[in-house]
């Protein structure tokens, strides 16, 4: 697979009247909430970590400014626009594309004694275009790129998912998705390789990934409201690595599972 390149998208959506589109761009919401997490001590590790999680997010008609994990609390359906700072430019009945920016913690090798002798990866700012389409009431489909911005070695990365999501009473609904994601041979070499002088730090094998496929995952979660502004929301999801990924030395378990299940108070338009 070549190097992941910046790319256009040719759309067709229809126009809103001047009054929706004073709504999207006045409305105010925000929330606040903690969620407790189950995943992998690092993507690919065999063990796993339980830790707490605080969620915020504010959004101001096509503006968002969220943590990790909150999109969903927010909208629950098939969500493009992730965490960070975000901006949708166009915001259609079927179509929905802008772009982000958000930071990216990278890893601490001393999370992990199979990380020994390598170098940590260090935090870094990644910009990230996205899109989606509804192609109904229940189905959707969505695509991003994102990129390093600071150069410290992230590379690029990208995905493909389909969502589905189903109202089950008034006040809950389910949700579930699959996707794939593909990195440039930048991310993968940060992420999963070993250069022959970590080699000789680390004691692991000399190993060199290519550009590729990076690993498939499906989801599945739930959100229901306790009262008008109280939800309680979980979800559950496995993942696997693929291609070089899952061969990497780093790599001690190519599957994984993860849960989380979280409280919040959003306010005051849903």
């Amino acid at each position: 697979m070549t190097r992941l390149t910046p790319f256009a998208f040719a759309l067709t959506f229809a126009s809103v009247s001047h009054a929706d589109e004073e709504r999207k761009t006045s409305e105010q919401n925000y929330l606040v909430g903690a969620m407790m997490l189950s995943q992998p001590e690092y993507e690919g590790s065999g063990r796993r970590i339980i830790k707490l999680r605080p969620l915020w997010a504010y959004q101001w008609g096509r503006f968002r400014i969220s943590t990790s994990r909150s999109a969903a609390a927010m909208n629950f359906a098939s969500d493009p626009q992730g965490p960070g700072a975000s901006a949708l430019l166009i915001d259609g009945k079927r179509v929905r594309f802008g772009a982000a920016l958000r930071l990216d913690s990278g890893r601490n090798s001393g999370s992990s004694t199979r990380l020994n002798g390598l170098p940590d990866i260090e935090r870094t700012l990644r910009g990230r275009v996205f899109v989606g389409y509804r192609l109904n009431d229940h189905w959707d489909i969505s695509a991003n790129v994102s990129q390093d911005l600071l150069g410290r070695k992230g590379g690029a990365v990208g995905s493909f998912d389909i969502g589905y999501h189903q109202r089950l009473s008034p006040t809950t609904q389910w949700s579930a998705g699959a996707g794939v994601s593909v990195a440039n041979r930048q991310n993968m070499q940060t992420y999963f390789g070993v250069t022959p002088a970590q080699a000789v730090a680390s004691n692991l094998p000399t190993y060199m990934p290519a550009s590729g496929v990076r690993g498939a995952y499906v989801g599945t979660g739930f959100i229901t409201a306790l009262t008008p502004r109280w939800i309680l929301f979980g979800n559950l999801g496995a993942s696997r690595l693929l291609g070089d990924a899952a061969k990497s030395p780093l790599t001690m378990d190519t599957g994984s599972v993860s849960a989380g299940f979280g409280l919040a108070y959003r306010c005051c338009k849903w």
